[in-house]
């Protein structure tokens, strides 16, 4: 690890309110990990039997809930089973909201719930492209769900039974990575955003932050000399273990491990503590123009 370690660790032992630590958004904002090895999210003996991937329907990567709506999806078994399930996903949804709204509570009133996923199956041997292929390091970036400038902050637990850690690489800050590439984006062709978003190829208009980022997420996954030697880190979070981190700004790469709780929160870059340090500005301030 280096002096300014990319992972700093906390002592919480409990998702509620009364937890030591609070007031990190500084931390988080500045492209930290913030991970909590004493904070399992704990199953009961009878969820236990959904620590495997049979529960997937083998369609998606994951098993997903979907908020404000609630639909449970990417998940196979009978009705009682699955609303079983869908009581897991939530409670996770729910003491993760709570746990984020301690450490952050700048964003009260501001942090929106994105989907909660149950991912039961090895990362492993699951890629079906190199552009999905997450072993690789990455910054999230969706090409048919633009963010326009949202942020994408997210809380995992590996919640593994057999002691496998979930395995990450991270790799360097946003802004060298993004140095990196920059030269070589060009700009989006006119009247494509327009195009894609009434051919419902995108579910909302594609910025030209959008762009850019998936740029990046592109150019970054099919650079194997980069994804060989770039700077990065190994990082094995244990069973047990929590972590919290903004995933469109800290570059990552999932290289191992099975069953793992996350939750997503959307944030808008303006709610930051310091806006200047999202993507979003950083790019701005890189490019000297804005990406509307």
């Amino acid at each position: 690890m280096t002096a300014d370690p990319v992972v700093r660790e906390y002592p919480d032992d409990t998702w509620a309110d009364g937890g030591p630590t609070r007031e990190v958004e500084a931390v988080v904002e500045s492209g930290h990990v913030l991970a909590f090895p004493h904070l399992p999210f704990v199953l009961d003996d009878a969820e236990r039997r959904f620590l495997d991937p049979r529960w997937a329907d083998g369609k998606a990567k994951n098993v997903s809930l979907r908020w404000p709506s609630g639909e449970l999806r990417g998940a196979a078994g009978e009705p009682a089973d699955l609303d079983a399930l869908r009581c897991l996903i939530v409670r996770y949804a729910e003491q993760s909201e709570t746990f984020a709204l301690r450490l952050f509570p700048h964003y009260r009133g501001k942090l929106r719930r994105g989907n909660t996923s149950f991912r039961p199956a090895d990362v492993s041997g699951r890629a079906r492209s190199w552009r999905q292929d997450d072993t690789r390091l990455h910054i999230d970036a969706f090409p048919s769900n633009p963010m326009q400038g949202t942020r994408l902050l997210r809380v995992f637990c590996n919640v593994n039974p057999r002691g496998e850690p979930r395995r990450w690489r991270v790799g360097e800050p946003f802004e060298a990575h993004a140095r990196r590439y920059l030269g070589a984006i060009g700009r989006p062709w006119p009247g494509s955003a327009w195009l894609l978003a009434t051919l419902g190829i995108t579910k909302q208009r594609r910025t030209e932050y959008d762009h850019v980022m998936l740029q990046l997420h592109d150019r970054a996954k099919a650079d194997l000399e980069f994804q060989r030697s770039g700077p990065q880190v190994r990082v094995d979070f244990a069973p047990g273990t929590t972590w919290v981190v903004y995933s469109d700004q800290v570059l990552h790469a999932a290289m191992g491990g099975q069953h793992m709780m996350e939750q997503t929160f959307l944030l808008d870059a303006e709610s930051l503590r310091q806006p200047e340090t999202s993507p979003l500005r950083t790019l701005e301030r890189l490019l000297s123009r804005t990406l509307r």
